[in-house]
């Protein structure tokens, strides 16, 4: 999906389903104040507004992006509602995906130069027209890679072969559950799964279940209308998974971990199920925190169970793991 008109983007990136694979393009005016998209507190769409400023100037081993095309991903939810830990205090710039062409490079970059196409990933201040970014967080974009699915790579993709490959130890077969399927890291783990031969299991609402079978998924379970754990342990004779991707969290960290096989691995990277309404909701939170888990090397040891976190954001300072996965 794609905006020309930033006027557009508050009501419609604001949703809780638009995740990553929503993109709009900005158009790249040179001579004019830049503009972004502000948080300005947290709450509903209505928090959103537009603000010029002028173009940034790239610092010692950064490169200026113009901006033709973001990625939003729900962290910028998250944001917007102000339950994403370790945000920016309000006011923030959103956004942690972008591709356009460079057009400023500063010294300590050596291996770009100005008129590249590229993409990259920010630590926020995604959602603008004109971006400076670390240079070691900045990739090629390939001849035949459209902008917007250059802008939907980074945080979806990397943050799916983070987890199955580089932690989760993927062989093909194994039989791999990833919660909210439909939504943009479920869509992009589905892929890496498949493409790697597992035996993939999801969850979705019903209304999904066409689209994710056409894209490969094997099982799936609309939660709201069956037991996710009664269903899938069936399904295997109940031998369980060897790897759970949880997005959820809250009343489902218990359920998932009881489901895990013998040498399974849990990886969590999200807290959903808490974050449901405009704003924080302490009744929420606090039902979550009621079901949090305590996992002592005593019990993992006894359950031959692995219990891992994932946060691709707050890899900022390690940006050579991210090129290796790239």
């Amino acid at each position: 999906m794609g905006f020309r008109d930033c006027s557009n983007i508050a009501g419609t990136i604001s949703t809780d389903t638009a995740v990553a694979v929503i993109l709009f393009a900005i158009p790249t005016v040179y001579g004019i104040l830049m503009r972004q998209i502000w948080i300005t507190e947290t709450g509903g769409p209505d928090v959103l507004k537009m603000q010029e400023t002028a173009d940034p100037i790239p610092h010692n081993g950064e490169v200026r992006i113009r901006v033709e095309a973001i990625g939003v991903s729900f962290v910028d939810v998250l944001c917007r509602k102000g339950v994403y830990p370790g945000m920016p205090a309000t006011p923030l710039v959103p956004g942690l995906e972008i591709a356009g062409t460079i057009d400023q490079v500063s010294q300590g970059v050596g291996d770009l130069k100005e008129g590249e196409q590229v993409f990259a990933l920010t630590h926020f201040g995604g959602y603008s027209d004109v971006v400076c970014v670390p240079h070691k967080q900045v990739y090629r974009r390939l001849d035949w890679m459209p902008v917007e699915e250059a802008a939907a790579l980074p945080v979806n993709y990397l943050l799916a072969y983070q987890m199955l490959v580089a932690m989760g130890s993927l062989r093909a077969g194994d039989a791999v559950l990833i919660h909210q399927a439909d939504r943009g890291v479920g869509l992009a783990a589905l892929d890496v799964a498949t493409i790697l031969g597992a035996d993939t299991f999801g969850t979705a609402p019903l209304s999904r279940h066409e689209l994710l079978r056409s894209r490969g998924l094997t099982h799936v379970v609309d939660m709201t209308k069956e037991d996710f754990e009664r269903v899938f342990r069936g399904e295997r004779d109940g031998r369980g998974m060897q790897i759970i991707l949880d997005s959820l969290g809250g009343v489902y960290w218990p359920k998932n971990y009881r489901l895990l096989m013998p040498t399974g691995r849990l990886i969590n990277y999200g807290l959903n199920s808490m974050s449901g309404a405009a704003k924080r909701s302490r009744r929420q939170w606090l039902r979550g925190l009621i079901m949090l888990p305590y996992y002592t090397p005593l019990k993992l040891m006894r359950d031959n169970k692995g219990v891992l976190g994932v946060d691709l954001n707050q890899l900022w300072s390690v940006p050579e793991l991210q090129q290796r996965w790239m």
